[in-house]
This record gives C-alpha cells, sequence and structure tokens, in this order.
C-alpha cells in the first residue's frame, strides 16, 4: 500500500480548485448572514413563510456567519465544515420540509465545502482515502 506523508504539499492545481470551491459558498453563506441579521425583506419573507418567528434570524444569521469564519481560518477549518454541514442540513431538511427545491443549493454548498478542505488538506483525504482498488491487493480492514 502506498502512503503519501502528511507534511508533503498539495499541488499548485488543487490548492487553485480548492480556493475556488470553498469561496462560491462562502460568499453566498457570508451574503445570507448579512441578510439575516439585518433582516431584509426578503428574509423577513421567507422565516414568514417558512413558519419561524422573525426573531430568530439574527441567532441564525450569527451562527452562520461564525461558523463561517470559522471555515475560513486554516487551524479551525474541519470544525468550520462540520458545523456547516449541521447549518446547511438544516436548512435542507427546512426546504425539503416546504417541498422547494432550494434544498439542492445548501447540498451543493456542503459538497463544495468538503471538496474544497479535501483538496487543500491531506488530512481529509487521508480520513476519506478516494483510490480505486488494486485486483492484486486483498482489501485490508
Amino acid at each position: 500500500m502506498v502512503t503519501q506523508s502528511l507534511d508533503a504539499p498539495v499541488s499548485k492545481a488543487a490548492r487553485w480548485i480548492s480556493y475556488v470551491l470553498s469561496a462560491i459558498p462562502v460568499f453566498m453563506l457570508f451574503m445570507s448572514a448579512g441578510f439575516k441579521i439585518s433582516k431584509s425583506q426578503p428574509v423577513v419573507e421567507g422565516f414568514q413563510q417558512m413558519g419561524f418567528p422573525l426573531w430568530q434570524a439574527v441567532p441564525i444569521g450569527v451562527v452562520e456567519l461564525v461558523c463561517t469564519v470559522l471555515y475560513l481560518i486554516p487551524r479551525t477549518s474541519v470544525l468550520g465544515a462540520i458545523l456547516l454541514t449541521g447549518y446547511l442540513g438544516g436548512a435542507t431538511v427546512t426546504h425539503v420540509r416546504a417541498e422547494e427545491m432550494e434544498f439542492i443549493g445548501a447540498v451543493s454548498f456542503g459538497v463544495m465545502l468538503w471538496g474544497g478542505l479535501f483538496l487543500r488538506d491531506r488530512r481529509i483525504r487521508a480520513l476519506i482515502p478516494l483510490r480505486t482498488p488494486n485486483a492484486t491487493q486483498p482489501d485490508s480492514d
């Protein structure tokens, strides 16, 4: 079995792809948090439509903001990704329950966040090894 050193550098292409994959949902999450904190008109209407009390907009926006900032800090990026997975899971359930197709955005953001982290962090790749089975080597447990 071939193992890669966790200290080996990530390729330049993988690092840039990871930045792009991460930047899209991060930008949208920051924008979403800002809308919630400022209680913009679309948020007011959305909360009303979903049955959430408006007073919850600011706390939800702050949680979204904090989780996104944690994701951006390299030292806490895995924690941020885990917390954002939970947050986006809640958004997914909310949209599925309301029979809205917007849940696809929440799921896509989660995939992009973890994909970006996967490409730039060898520790994540060690936890989630994507490889093709080798017919000459037996599977190990």
